[in-house]
Order: structure tokens, then sequence, then C-alpha cells
């Protein structure tokens, strides 16, 4: 029976032993190109839908395509450069709830809603 770095294996891999050393072994020219700390700021930076968002995005037949997403984006940098904390962002016939600090879209509101009902608990508003 061949052994592998001195472990006993019950077949000879396809190319034998030496062809699979060499597809094993670490290269010292590979390097990894992006940092944990690097790939975890990015995500908290993202702009984020909480479970209740998506659930009235859905349930209200709320469009949100890359453009929306950018402006959504745009508007939370332009209320944490004021200061604020929470924002009702509005564009087009739609309007977000949005906790600037955590980038967290908390609910949606269609037309129909935005016409009914009052909008209470924010410190600011951007139209994007």
């Amino acid at each position: 029976m061949p052994d592998i770095e001195g472990i006993r294996v019950p077949f000879l891999p396809a190319g034998g032993i030496q062809e699979l050393e060499r597809q094993t072994k670490f290269s010292p020219d590979l390097k990894v190109r992006t940092s944990f700390e690097e790939i975890f700021n990015s995500e908290l930076s993202k702009l984020k839908f909480s479970a209740h968002a998506q659930n009235r995005i859905n349930s209200r037949d709320i469009e949100i395509d890359d453009e929306s997403v950018q402006r959504l984006n745009n508007a939370v940098e332009k209320a944490k450069e004021k200061g604020s904390k929470e924002s009702l962002v509005i564009f087009d016939d739609k309007a977000f709830i949005i906790n600037i600090p955590s980038k967290t879209i908390i609910t949606a509101l269609d037309k129909l809603q935005l016409n009914s009902n009052i909008i209470t608990n924010i410190d600011s508003a951007v139209f994007a």
C-alpha cells in the first residue's frame, strides 16, 4: 500500500504519488489577495435589508434594481454626512426608512402607503 505524507492510502492516485504531491504542495508565490478584514469591512459597508423590509418589498411589489440600490447608497452617504440616524429616503414612487449607522433598510413603502401613512421616528428625509 502506498504512503502519502506518512498516511497509508488504499489506492494509487492517477499520475502516481508524485503527481498528488506536486498538486498539493503550497506554492510560496501563491498569495492571499484579499484579507479577511478587507472582506469583512466590505460586507459591513454594503446596504442591508431587514427581514421586515424584504417582506414589505415582496408584498408591495416594489422593484429594486441596481440603479435603485445605487441611489439608496448615495442617499445613505448624504444622510451620514449630515449626522442622520434614521432617514426617510424617497425616490420615484417608493420610499424607504433606513438606519443610517448600520446601513439597514428597515421598511419599504410604495405610493399608496406614502399617501396614507404618517412617518415617525425619523430625523431626516432624503430625496434621491
